[in-house]
């Protein structure tokens, strides 16, 4: 269905709105959200310190009076009297102590008495007091006994439910503590202070971080000592309750909270199964620590809300924004499509079609303005483009042609001679342009003497093409008259040099070669240096640094002597190899072809010519090609082809 321009630049300004708004909506809600996470983290941190700083303000004052306790039984001189009193005026003074033991080792308050251990409690009619000991109660086999002997320091005992006697949730604080006999410090016996727990779940209760939040406090084994699902208390621990949900997570935190650590993280609550934040931290009393959990919703309430009031306000605008986008579209829109219908008269080949006039100083004035001016220029153009047109298919034409030409002139023809078992011989060429400045030849000067030649002339295109033509006219004329390959070289560069006032040049390589002995003379004008292959090994030819052909007269250039034997081959390139470049503009380059060479170094002559036109353009990957690209390889066998 074809959209007209005022539904597109609706659609492109309320697409791009409506991007934006959502983009600024969800950057609002995330940041929101990471602003009340914080505050909440925060919040919970600080209700956290103020629950530990509650129960430090009941606990640490006990452990205080127990620890002086302990060290006002060290004297040896306490009457029985004296230690019940103390018993009792320690329940009397400590409104939240529950009750105070003092108990002995066995014998050691009284030679005669296995047990005393004088105990004051909070009962139903004041403080009461009773011994604590007997055949059904040994309390030095008792944990509130045994782990501060053992240990040798104070120790909180895991919470128990004392029935029968306060009835409730208890702790108790043991001391150790010691005296003088016979110069060593030995155990006397262990001073404790029972506490019920009601006091905590106050402090619990005042922990309000948000309607559904709830706290849990867990002793130093991990068992629940306050949650609001009141059958884990003293029932189950973290861990037992981990296993039963399956939920290794929960194990790890409980394993974070009974060594004290603290931390913040999301997860889903025991309680609900809701989405929740959890704190957890230690608590100064026995090991304890504390978690609370609030609902990640009742934490981002308010963000909801929020984002809820934004939609429905930016709803309301994105609709208004779109009328209001609809009618500008459509007011500029109009006279566009009126030109636009006089634009399809004219490219339908209606030149004199009318020009809708629009009196509007804007840009839509100015299109119509530009209309006008636009019939005018195209009919002007049409009649040069055909002028153009028919002169340029006339160049293209004969530039084939040339092209043609050129090609014509080199040899093509592979295998070049048959009959001939001495030597093998293949060469390609791929100019860059239609016509090129590279050029490739090889011929017999005499019945033993076959010489081939690779040359570049400078530049590209039609001066390079018919440089290249007449060089190789010399070349062949010169070379058939028996000289050496240097002074061939000389006489080339003096012929090229005369009136060459565009000062063009070509470098070349040329080579004579024995076909029976395999001896090959060669020279050079500044070209590049050819690869020996010998032995199934690849190899420079030492490059001879002479001038180029061509610029100015009288250049020197010499001749070198190579001696092939049977297998070997001359590889000979223009720099349209070397040169080659990929779409990154990297070169081919000499290592990568000399890596190459070695590969192929057993392949016969048109083998390596093709496999490295294969891997040129590998390389290149479709790249444009920026020189042309000329190879020729020569073989020599001896005295019949050689496997490869």
């Amino acid at each position: 269905m074809k959209r007209g321009i005022a539904f597109k630049i609706s659609a492109l300004a309320l697409a791009s709105t409506f991007i934006i708004f959502a983009a600024v909506l969800v950057y609002n809600y995330d940041v929101s959200r990471k602003i009340i996470g914080e505050a909440a983290e925060t919040n919970a941190r600080n209700v956290g310190k103020r629950a530990a700083n509650r129960v430090a303000s009941v606990v640490l004052p006990i452990q205080k009076a127990v620890d002086n306790l302990a060290l006002a039984l060290e004297d040896a001189s306490l009457t029985t009297d004296e230690i019940v009193t103390l018993s009792r005026r320690m329940v009397e003074s400590n409104k939240d102590i529950y009750g105070v033991a003092i108990a002995f080792e066995p014998y050691r308050h009284d030679q005669e008495e296995l047990f005393f251990s004088p105990y004051h409690y909070r009962g139903k009619d004041g403080i009461e007091f009773t011994m604590l000991g007997g055949t059904s109660y040994r309390y030095f086999y008792m944990d509130w006994y045994q782990l501060p002997k053992v240990l040798g320091r104070a120790v909180w005992t895991e919470p128990y439910f004392d029935e029968g006697g306060g009835d409730a949730l208890m702790a108790t604080y043991s001391v150790p503590f010691y005296r003088s006999e016979n110069g060593k410090r030995v155990l006397a016996g262990v001073c404790t202070a029972d506490i019920t727990l009601d006091w905590l779940r106050d402090v619990m209760d005042e922990i309000r971080l948000s309607k559904s939040a709830y706290s849990v406090i867990l002793s130093r084994n991990g068992t629940y000592i306050h949650h609001p699902i009141s059958e884990l208390v003293l029932n189950q621990t973290i861990f037992s309750l981990a296993e039963d949900r399956e939920e290794p997570a929960i194990r790890e935190i409980g394993q974070d909270m009974i060594a004290g650590k603290t931390g913040f993280m999301f997860r889903k609550s025991i309680r609900g199964n809701v989405d929740s934040f959890l704190y957890y931290t230690a608590l100064p009393v026995g090991g304890w620590s504390l978690a609370i959990l609030f609902p990640k919703d009742e934490v981002l309430a308010g963000v909801n809300t929020l984002l809820r009031d934004i939609i429905v306000i930016g709803a309301l605008g994105f609709l208004l924004l779109t009328g209001a986008m609809l009618w500008i579209a459509r007011s500029i829109s109009r006279p566009v499509r009126q030109l636009s219908d006089s634009a399809m008269e004219i490219a339908g080949g209606n030149l004199d079609a009318e020009i809708p006039t629009i009196e509007t100083e804007d840009e839509v004035g100015d299109l119509a303005d530009s209309f006008n001016h636009m019939r005018t220029s195209l009919k002007t153009y049409i009649k040069d483009l055909t002028e153009t047109t028919a002169s340029k298919e006339r160049i293209e034409s004969e530039l084939r042609i040339a092209r043609e030409i050129q090609m014509g002139i080199l040899p093509k023809l592979f295998p070049a001679f048959p009959d001939r078992p001495e030597f093998d011989i293949y060469a390609s060429i791929e100019p860059a342009k239609e016509v090129g400045g590279d050029l490739y030849d090889f011929f017999f000067v005499d019945d033993d003497h076959f010489c081939f030649l690779i040359g570049d002339v400078s530049g590209k295109g039609v001066p390079a093409a018919f440089f290249m033509a007449v060089t190789k006219t010399l070349l062949k004329v010169i070379c058939e008259r028996g000289l050496d390959p240097g002074a061939a070289l000389e006489k080339v560069n003096n012929d090229l040099a005369e009136e060459n006032e565009s000062c063009m040049f070509v470098t070349l390589f040329l080579c004579v070669m024995n076909i029976h002995t395999g001896e090959v003379r060669y020279g050079s004008a500044g070209h590049n240096p050819p690869i020996l292959i010998r032995s199934g090994e690849a190899e420079w030819i030492p490059p001879l640094k002479e001038p180029v052909a061509g610029p100015i007269e009288g250049m020197s250039y010499s001749t070198k002597t190579l001696q092939l034997s049977p297998g070997d081959t001359i590889f000979l390139y223009t720099d349209g190899v070397t040169e080659a470049m990929d779409n990154e503009r990297t070169l081919y380059g000499e290592d990568r072809l000399m890596e190459h060479m070695k590969r192929y170094a057993r392949k016969n002559a048109a083998e390596i010519v093709t496999s490295v036109d294969a891997s040129i353009k590998e390389f290149t990957g479709g790249a444009e090609q920026s020189d042309d690209i000329t190879m020729l390889a020569m073989r020599f066998n001896g005295d019949g082809p050689q496997e490869p």
